[in-house]
């Protein structure tokens, strides 16, 4: 069966999330509807991450399945036509047949945006925190997060998976008016992020201590669920399979001066 590695983009503003559903409007499900039209037939699609409603995508990857071989060039254009104007097809490349987007990768890496200040412009993309916040404190809380840690305290709990996840890297940085918080694992758990960075910005404030974060990795608490940062500011910023290079950092997806 003919299959295709896709890179894709995505302002996920007006999705609710990823995953294909019924009575929603998603990312994959817009995808299907507009392959299913170019080959005229039922496709499959699978992404490497199920992003939440509102989150975007500065590179998700996806493979595409389909019964007939079309040419990249005119798969490409078909796309560029007609998927909405908030969904981009950076690449595409033909793959194996098995290459499966979800269980290839090794690593994904995340981007969230704090504004410092109100913008006119980068609302959509970003989490305005009113309150002056202690980034040194925020940055030596980060290094914590490294390693296999269990992150139960930091997710929506989901039957009997696991909530053990290898953390590769941390990084919080300033970039003009904006802080930039950076998180590389093997895998991510439902809400995972958004609550580390909610924990990591009540540290920034001054209302908990490393101490606390400490004991959040080492027994239950459902205080994390408190301050789950709003999705606004969350992007899937790549995903590496067995044989890339290490990511670049890329620019904000907003500079804020």
């Amino acid at each position: 069966m003919p299959t295709w590695k896709m890179k894709i983009e995505y302002d996920g503003g007006r999705y609710s999330g990823w995953q294909q559903q019924e009575n929603a409007r998603t990312i994959q499900g817009e995808l299907l509807k507009v392959a299913s039209h170019i080959f005229d037939d039922r496709v499959q699609i699978g992404g490497a991450g199920r992003t939440d409603a509102g989150v975007h995508a500065l590179e998700q990857v996806a493979h595409l399945r389909a019964k007939q071989s079309l040419p990249i060039k005119e798969l490409l254009f078909n796309f560029d036509q007609l998927l909405p104007k908030d969904i981009n097809i950076l690449d595409i490349k033909t793959a194996s047949e098995n290459f499966d987007a979800r269980h290839d990768a090794i690593s994904r890496s995340y981007l969230y945006q704090i504004s410092t200040r109100r913008t006119a412009f980068g609302k959509p993309y970003v989490w305005w925190v009113k309150d002056r916040l202690n980034v040194k404190s925020m940055q030596q809380a980060c290094q914590l997060l490294v390693g296999l840690k269990d992150f139960r305290s930091f997710c929506e709990l989901e039957g009997d998976k696991s909530t053990l996840v290898k953390v590769e890297s941390v990084d919080l940085s300033l970039s003009n008016s904006l802080i930039l918080f950076r998180i590389s694992a093997s895998h991510f758990l439902w809400k995972m992020v958004r609550r580390l960075v909610g924990t990591i910005v009540e540290i920034g404030r001054g209302n908990i201590r490393e101490s606390q974060l400490i004991q959040f990795l080492t027994s239950y608490s459902n205080l994390p669920a408190t301050w789950t940062a709003p999705p606004s500011g969350l992007l899937l910023e790549k995903v590496i399979y067995l044989g890339d290079s290490k990511p670049k950092l890329s620019n904000p997806m907003i500079f804020i001066s």
